[in-house]
């Protein structure tokens, strides 16, 4: 399952969507943890320390050489200069799965737990001030995620930027599942308004998590503006508190009910239907649109020709690409 999670700044989605990273890998599931917030926080999240986390690759900084790597022998991608980020997978392109021996799942990332890696995006260095914008880290992460075939058992965890910046991309649609993380408040509810808003239409399957819930009223107040779509809640947690201030645990000291809530959104996910169809008819749509809006020109290609309408994305694809 590809999951992503969202919210508000300051709502606790990097909070959750690490401790829901870990709860499933400590569960036996393979995950891969993928930050693509501007704010790279995910690392800590997940107990490294601040040097750590800094020195953790980034997939931004290996723009060209990932697009190089996952091209592969498509005869429709001229070269890697031609490859944008919403370019899809197709016969010859070079498919990749969890684990995988592969750049993105090896000198790409870290392990920071067993069967639990991390990746992130990375941060804005100097040369990007004032004329760049963040999508060209999380460029990276598309590509990624469009040519990814996760398989049962495993899960690529994505903090995403806060807000509803990431509906600048196409990178909203990568998802199985999207869990909006939103606070029992006006403000938390109108992102999750905001982010259904933009999501109409686009098949996007969402489902809010309240946090920092205190209490019945909080719960009543998240059902009254969100309806069916409230999953579940976290409340106030001694544990979060301690590694927020830098006394980090153990999994296992997290407080049952808490522990209960990750697996309540971890069987969510996999009752998910798998629709390999509509997850590359998205990428294709996707990758039509920013061709014709500015792709086009700034690559002096005709995009549109990388579309491979005969190509089939999923298991049987791996497969084939594996033999």
């Amino acid at each position: 399952m590809k999951i992503a999670f969202v919210g508000k700044g300051g709502s606790g989605k990097t909070t959750l969507s690490a401790l829901f990273a870990r709860q499933s890998a400590a569960d036996g599931a393979e995950v891969v943890a993928v930050d693509a917030d501007i704010n790279q926080h995910l690392g800590v999240a997940l107990g490294l320390s601040e040097r750590e986390a800094a020195a953790v690759p980034a997939l931004g900084a290996q723009l060209m050489e990932a697009k190089e790597f996952l091209r592969g022998d498509n005869p429709r991608i001229g070269s890697s200069t031609d490859m944008v980020k919403t370019t899809p997978a197709g016969r010859g392109s070079r498919l990749l799965r969890v684990g995988g021996d592969d750049p993105f799942h090896g000198e790409w990332s870290v392990a920071v737990a067993p069967n639990l890696r991390l990746a992130v995006s990375g941060p804005f260095g100097e040369d990007d001030l004032g004329v760049a914008c963040y999508h060209s880290k999380t460029g990276a992460v598309e590509l990624y995620l469009n040519h990814l075939v996760d398989l049962a058992g495993q899960y690529v965890v994505v903090d995403m930027t806060a807000g509803a910046d990431c509906f600048a991309s196409g990178l909203f649609t990568r998802f199985d599942l999207t869990f909006l993380v939103a606070e029992p408040t006006m403000r938390g509810v109108s992102v999750y308004r905001q982010y259904r808003d933009y999501a109409d239409g686009y098949d996007v399957a969402l489902a809010v998590v309240g946090n920092k819930v205190t209490g019945p009223q909080d719960v009543d107040f998240l059902r009254e503006h969100v309806g069916a779509d409230l999953l579940a809640c976290f409340g106030a947690s001694g544990y979060v508190r301690a590694a927020e201030q830098g006394r980090f645990a153990p999994l296992d000291a997290l407080e049952p009910e808490h522990r209960d809530v990750l697996r309540t959104l971890a069987r969510a996910a996999d009752a998910r239907p798998k629709d390999w169809t509509r997850f590359q008819q998205q990428a294709i749509d996707f990758h039509l649109r920013n061709a014709r809006a500015w792709a086009d020109k700034a690559t002096g290609t005709d995009l549109s020709a990388q579309v491979d309408p005969e190509f089939v994305h999923g298991p049987h694809a791996l497969a084939a690409v594996s033999a």
